[in-house]
């Protein structure tokens, strides 16, 4: 039963549960896909294995960033009391056993692109993503605005997305990529406003190892003003979306019930930002886990019942 409790531990390591957070705007992404009608009268057909795909590709890249990111930062993670029980820092995994898990979460990555074939833009897109997304464990080292790289590799997703099963027409119509790409910064937004409340709970390590983050630079108080400024972007985007997808020429069936989606979002945010003050930042873990999963999940959920069924 060993190898029970490694894949317990190399899960729990990654964090697998929180792949709700970026694969529901990736599966939003796919709804869209499904009903967006292009000037030529294009929408892409419903295709089961293409969903499969879509997790696949998600499930694999995601492991693989968050395993190279433990990698990267294990020697930062056991001089920090507050990650210092994390799977490497405590001997729970070997360096080896990681590393085979990153290379088999790449593969799965790679193989899961093979799905949309012939559609070659997931496969020749592969390795810039993976490049983007490998890439975030370093930024902390050099730039305050690691934050928002962070955001930008989970922005890939739902254009990622939209790209898989509509290559052909983004090929031939670049604005009909507008959706894909106006959900997605929104993502990046929402995904840089609560990792800049998340960082803030490490300022004084941060500061002390030579690590950048816009905490360290603004302090907690300051911090919490741009996070908050980066959460009032992602409501403008989501409520930018249905205006800038007609006039880019396509008909898309976002009604009353995604408008209530964002408004509930909006408070949602608005909560979060309420659980966290500059001199109590106990509650953000509530605020980062809680809060963000609904977030994800419900737009994803009332976004498609809008799109498929009203």
């Amino acid at each position: 039963m060993g190898w029970l409790i490694k894949v317990r531990e190399l899960l729990e390591m990654i964090r697998f549960s929180h792949t709700i957070f970026a694969l529901p705007f990736a599966l939003l992404a796919a709804v869209m896909t499904w009903t967006v009608v292009s000037s030529g009268g294009v929408v892409a057909e419903f295709n089961g294995l293409h969903l499969l795909g879509i997790v696949i590709c998600m499930v694999g890249a995601r492991s693989a960033a968050m395993a190279f990111n433990r990698l990267i930062d294990r020697d930062f993670d056991a001089r920090n009391p507050r990650t210092s029980n994390r799977a490497i820092p405590s001997g729970k995994l070997g360096v080896t056993s990681v590393v085979i898990f990153m290379v088999v979460s790449i593969g799965v990555f790679i193989g899961g692109t093979l799905i949309f074939l012939p559609n070659w833009l997931p496969v020749a897109l592969a390795a810039p993503v993976m490049v983007v997304i490998l890439g975030y464990s370093y930024s902390k080292r050099f730039t305050s605005l690691a934050h928002f790289w962070l955001g930008c590799s989970l922005m890939l997703a739902p254009i990622a997305t939209w790209i898989a099963l509509r290559g052909e027409v983004v090929l031939l119509t670049p604005l009909d990529l507008l959706p894909a790409v106006l959900l997605g910064s929104a993502v990046m937004m929402w995904v840089a406003g609560f990792d800049i409340i998340y960082a803030c709970q490490d300022i004084d390590f941060d500061r002390s190892a030579g690590l950048k983050s816009l905490p360290t630079r603004f302090g907690v108080r300051g911090a919490l003003r741009i996070a908050a400024l980066c959460h009032l972007s992602m409501v403008l985007l989501l409520a930018s979306l249905p205006i800038f997808v007609r006039w880019a020429g396509l008909e898309i069936g976002l009604g009353w019930l995604y408008w209530l989606a964002v408004g509930l979002v909006a408070l949602l945010l608005l909560y979060e930002h309420l659980l966290v003050r500059p001199d109590d930042l106990t509650r953000v873990n509530v605020a980062f886990f809680n809060v963000n999963a609904i977030v994800s999940f419900g737009l994803f959920l009332l976004g498609s019942i809008d799109l498929l069924w009203l």
